[in-house]
């Protein structure tokens, strides 16, 4: 009964970290019904090992047990085996390729949180909110996320094929070629002759200088005659907390930027802006979002939106706001668990909620004999391919507002 024995100590644990709890009645309240439970996982797995037709694993049962227990909690939660947990520590540099592409759970499928720019998920079309059902002809369900990604992973130039389900589309597949994901955090250019664009795909080691230079590059571009600039965080799927908070504290001249609030007290966090000066010299702002926009992204677009720094234009965001730690255990792997959630400057939690727009704008295209003119309602997503270019209709709106805002601006000063 040798699985009986693995089960016997993550029982004890369990029993033990619930004897623990600093209110003693609660803390026999939930021991009397832990241990119910306990049994009646006990008396399952006996059940399955005794009288399924097949031949039985008791660590994959287990294994399979504890990766429902978590899955059960959130999208993020989930249970890492041995093989998992050192492929998810172990850099492959060069030597295996990805898609480029941030994924979660929901209903036992996987979803695309955002394609990043320039990979071959973007190239493919893939979009915020795509279902992934299969990979190579492979149902996803019964996989966990960690076993999806790493089917996804393989040699570069290899090639995979996705089936994808799309709201209002009947099922396709996608094929893919494989290839080594470097990505450029930051770009930057000038639109509308003198209004700064920098588009932040998302926050690795390179951000926050990355923005610095951008800035630095705009302005003596625009001969130090910028008259607003735009933060496009459209399809950002996330990145780095600490890069975030830097991005935010970059446009910020003090305050709070984001919060975290775990189930302790004392684990609780706050970030706040260092005292300076704001990189853009306090121009106008239009900060871009949409359904890809993820996690610190929208740390970011929170805090300039609470502090009235910029104004968000695009659709609500992703509204993945929680926080997930890596706890190894021994020999067996290890467990992603959602331990925080974040919260912005005026109390507003993004999980499952995301970040609502200051103003509603659709994407689409805008086209050539279109141009200047409001596109129809229901138009096209709009392509990663146009972003930052004069198709691109929200940017289109973002130009147009600023440029309201430096008139009456002028206006006022006149």
């Amino acid at each position: 009964m040798k699985g009986f024995g693995f089960f016997a100590a993550a029982a004890a644990a369990t029993l033990l970290l619930v004897s623990l709890d600093s209110d003693v009645g609660a803390a026999t309240q939930h021991s009397a019904e832990t241990y119910k439970a306990l049994n009646l996982f006990g008396e399952v797995f006996a059940k399955v090992r005794a009288d399924y037709a097949g031949k039985v694993n008791d660590r994959k049962l287990v294994e399979g047990a504890i990766n429902g227990m978590l899955t059960a909690l959130d999208p993020h939660s989930n249970y890492l085996d041995a093989k998992d947990f050192n492929d998810m520590k172990v850099e492959t540099r060069g030597e295996f390729g990805g898609l480029g592409i941030e994924v979660s759970m929901q209903n036992g499928l996987i979803k695309v949180v955002s394609p990043i720019d320039n990979t071959p998920a973007a190239a493919a079309g893939l979009k915020p909110g795509d279902l992934i059902t299969r990979i190579d002809g492979k149902s996803v369900r019964g996989m966990t996320l960690p076993q999806a990604v790493a089917k996804m992973r393989g040699p570069v130039n290899s090639k995979i094929t996705l089936r994808i389900e799309r709201k209002g589309q009947k099922p396709f597949d996608v094929v893919l070629t494989r290839a080594v994901i470097h990505i450029q955090s930051v770009r930057s250019h000038l639109v509308g002759g003198n209004i700064g664009y920098i588009r932040i795909s998302a926050f690795n080691e390179e951000t926050d200088s990355g923005l610095k230079k951008a800035m630095a590059g705009l302005k003596k571009k625009a001969d130090g005659k910028l008259a607003g600039i735009i933060l496009d965080l459209r399809n950002n799927p996330g990145g780095l907390l600490d890069q975030a908070v830097a991005v935010a504290n970059a446009f910020l001249r003090r305050g709070e930027i984001v919060s975290t609030r775990g189930r302790r007290p004392d684990d609780d966090q706050r970030f706040y802006a260092r005292p300076g000066e704001d990189i853009s010299d306090g121009l106008p702002m239009v900060l871009l979002i949409n359904g890809g926009s993820a996690s610190a992204s929208e740390i970011v677009a929170g805090a300039l939106k609470d502090h009235h720094r910029a104004i968000i234009l695009g659709t609500r965001s992703f509204g993945k706001g929680s926080v997930q730690t890596i706890i190894p255990l021994g020999a067996e792997g290890a467990m992603r668990l959602t331990t925080a959630r974040y919260f912005t400057p005026s109390g507003r939690s993004i999980q499952d909620l995301g970040i609502e727009p200051d103003i509603l704008v659709p994407a689409a295209v805008v086209k050539p004999s279109t141009a200047g003119k409001t596109p129809a309602a229901g138009a096209a997503s709009v392509n990663p391919t146009i972003m930052g270019t004069t198709r691109d209709y929200q940017m289109v709106r973002a130009i147009d507002i600023l440029r309201g805002v430096a008139l009456f601006h002028h206006a006022v000063m006149n």
